[in-house]
């Protein structure tokens, strides 16, 4: 690793590093779920406002995200910080980490933009493990005028780019008829027969999926009552696919199926978007070898990428198709525990996963001075800023 700029920006998240796994901790420790982060979110932009950030909160009209930024170059960059949790087993996707790992990376190019010709926004993004809160800021502006995205994310390994999917996200409500289900059964709409059968139809059309596609989903209302023939059921399903394109097409094939359920059944079906539909990623190649050469900088171990890649989806995915973006994975050695298992959320407060944050932050820190400092890099994304009402030519 070179002297200069980067030897300034590691030493400056080492400076902050107690405060950093602090945070991360305190994170860890008060799980908020999607669009719930009040305290992750203050926490946050506090820590910047510190280190003398100008924080916007409530910015796209989410009461829990922020935009903070500092300097005023022709350069501007944003840095992800995710902060949900998942329903009941906590941060078993890390985002403690993601949250920390945002805020060191600003903290350390702190004292660095106005040397660099650089603008820094950190992003508070709520509810990416659903709700979509990055296609919401992109829509509303909140990404207006950066020329370049990144964030790192836990995994069980180091990767170059998390493989990503494109997912779609919604809840089915069938509406039926209660009856008695003994003595009147004939006067009654079975809702939770027309999930059954969707289940069914839903299991056999995956011998017809696309490669890539995929369609998994929870029961969370089938009845009140083993004498009562329920008038309401309610599921919530992801359907994902590589791209949009094929997104559409599989999504329509597993709609049918719940149109199926209802059709048999005699009751009414719809369909409740839980957000936007999250793309398939496109990373910058460029950005990607300069964070892996940092990274391994630092001791970072990017093994060889696995022969079959076990994808997820993210909202970030939306933003690289907009500007250059990447999202790299910390391995913070989990296995057998994996993302979003309770076992893994253990994992995420460890002397491994602090290390893993710290160097996440030098990481991400050294790759954007390197975007400020390469002449062919900066004239390249410099070249264009994102505008939401302009997105189409922004990329």
């Amino acid at each position: 690793m070179d002297r200069g700029p980067k030897r300034t920006a590691i030493d400056e998240v080492d400076r902050h590093g107690e405060a950093l796994v602090a945070l991360s901790h305190k994170i860890h420790a008060n799980p908020e779920c999607s669009f719930e982060e009040e305290k992750a979110a203050a926490w946050c932009a506090e820590e910047l406002a510190r280190a003398g950030f100008a924080v916007e909160a409530g910015v796209a009209g989410l009461p829990t995200a922020f935009r903070a930024g500092i300097g005023s170059g022709d350069l501007a960059i944003g840095i992800c910080c995710e902060y949900d949790a998942l329903p009941e087993i906590g941060h078993a996707c890390g985002h403690n980490i993601i949250a920390a790992a945002a805020v060191g990376a600003g903290l350390a190019l702190a004292r660095l933009v106005d040397t660099l010709g650089l603008r820094i926004e950190v992003l508070g993004t709520p509810a990416e493990e659903g709700g979509g809160g990055k296609i919401t800021m992109l829509e509303e502006g909140s990404f207006d005028g950066l020329s370049a995205a990144m964030m790192v994310h836990p995994w069980p390994t180091e990767l170059i780019q998390m493989p990503c999917l494109a997912v779609s996200h919604y809840d089915v409500r069938y509406r039926g008829k209660s009856a008695h289900a003994s003595a009147f059964p004939e006067r009654g709409v079975n809702a939770a027969d027309a999930i059954t059968i969707a289940q069914v139809a839903i299991g056999l059309l995956r011998q017809q999926a696309p490669a890539g596609a995929q369609v998994h989903g929870i029961v969370t209302r089938g009845g009140q009552a083993p004498n009562i023939i329920p008038e309401l059921a309610e599921a919530k399903y992801y359907v994902r696919s590589p791209d949009l394109a094929s997104l559409a097409h599989w999504d329509e094939k597993v709609r049918h199926c719940f149109e199926a359920g209802a059709l048999a059944t005699g009751s009414s079906v719809e369909f409740l978007s839980q957000g936007p539909a999250y793309s398939h990623f496109a990373p910058d190649t460029e950005l990607a070898a300069s964070y892996q050469a940092n990274a391994e900088q630092l001791g970072r171990v990017f093994p060889d990428p696995p022969e079959h890649a076990v994808p997820a989806s993210t909202d970030m995915a939306n933003v690289s198709l907009v500007m250059p973006a990447i999202h790299p994975t910390l391995g913070i050695d989990s296995l057998p525990a994996v993302n979003h298992q309770a076992a893994f959320a253990a994992h995420c407060a460890t002397p491994i996963a602090d290390q893993a944050m710290l160097d996440g932050a030098k990481a991400m820190a050294c790759t954007i001075i390197d975007a400020a400092t390469n002449d062919s890099l900066r004239a390249r994304l410099s070249a264009r800023r994102y505008r939401h009402d302009e997105a189409g030519a922004a990329r």
